[in-house]
């Protein structure tokens, strides 16, 4: 489907853009390996893929486009709670430990995983206690950018402050907030709304021009026209519904601009269903605006010098605003894993 055509998808809606184009199912992730998938990466001919959870060891599983697994990267690392996964244009592959559903983590780490199972360790710190986070994005310069899993109040974007160390802890600033409201897509681990503004997931397109936010129902497009990150995730988004997912934590790019994304198996069935969005990358570009030209053969109203009056709304609109307290934050608390 080309990508034209799905640009004529997008609808607006009361606080928000959303756009609405096919989501196809492209295999069944079966192996139990994964059945806690979390983190995805692509390279157009195969895919990466994070289990969250502790085995002892970091490993990366490769699959083919029939979501097989052919391949286990595995690292010397020992991480204590990895949640997403990106791939670097030169290869390597990094694997976001930041999860910290207790808050009780010191440093959360960054793993750069290389093809041949080397990796290296860089622990960072948050320059304001502790955070959950769940998605990582790499922007067109090569820096890491981690956005919080926040129950109340707007998900939080953090990057290094300085180059990253593999010896003492690298310090983080934070840059940006997202806001994302609830919306009514089903799905998630709970059935409550809170669950479809947290922020389980991130990927950015191979061009850099696009990042992806995902909760656990749906994906949220923004455009980075300029390179700068942290200014286009507090821009205004484009919601793309990914209904069904019982806890869709894992998004990524394919480099032609398909967006994939997929849920955890383990708990709620046999299989998850990687699924796809062709050319959502071209989703992300808003709409240029409406003009209205008036004929040199229609004269004007003589005396009709007032300006229009009524909805002065911009017709992009921000998402955001209204967040909800989350009363069964325990529910969504998993077991503790493992301290690197």
């Amino acid at each position: 489907m080309r990508a034209f055509l799905l640009v004529a998808s997008l609808v607006m809606t009361a606080g928000s853009a959303v756009a609405e184009p096919a989501v196809v199912d492209v295999c069944a992730v079966t192996d139990p390996r994964l059945e806690e998938l979390s983190g995805l990466a692509s390279d157009g001919a195969r895919l990466f893929a994070v289990n969250d959870s502790d085995n002892g060891r970091l490993q990366v599983q490769v699959l083919d486009r029939t979501c097989a697994i052919t391949r286990t990267i595995t690292t010397p690392n020992n991480p204590f709670d990895v949640e997403d996964l990106a791939l670097a244009p030169d290869g390597t592959l990094w694997a976001a430990d930041t999860g910290d559903n207790g808050k009780t983590r010191e440093t959360v780490a960054l793993h750069a995983v290389s093809p041949d199972g080397s990796a290296r360790l860089h622990r960072l710190t948050y320059p304001d206690g502790k955070h959950d986070a769940e998605a990582l994005l790499i922007d067109g310069s090569g820096i890491p950018h981690i956005v919080t899993k926040e129950t109340i109040g707007s998900a939080l974007v953090y990057r290094p402050a300085s180059g990253l160390s593999e010896g003492a802890p690298t310090p983080l600033e934070q840059v940006a907030r997202v806001s994302i409201s609830t919306t009514d897509t089903p799905g998630g681990p709970l059935q409550n709304s809170v669950v479809t503004r947290l922020v389980t997931g991130g990927a950015m397109a191979r061009d850099g021009r696009v990042a992806a936010l995902r909760t656990y129902t749906d994906a949220y497009l923004f455009p980075v026209p300029d390179g700068d990150l942290a200014k286009a995730l507090e821009g205004d988004p484009v919601r793309v519904p990914l209904a069904g997912e019982p806890q869709g934590e894992a998004i990524a790019f394919d480099p032609d601009g398909t967006l994939l994304s997929a849920s955890e198996f383990g708990g709620t069935g046999t299989s998850s269903a990687l699924r796809a969005v062709a050319g959502a990358t071209a989703l992300a570009v808003p709409p240029p605006p409406t003009t209205t030209t008036t004929s040199a053969d229609t004269p004007a109203a003589a005396d009709d010098t007032t300006p229009p009056t009524g909805d002065t709304r911009s017709p992009w609109p921000v998402v955001g605003g209204g967040a909800v307290a989350l009363v069964l934050v325990g529910a969504l608390v998993r077991r503790s894993r493992r301290r690197a």
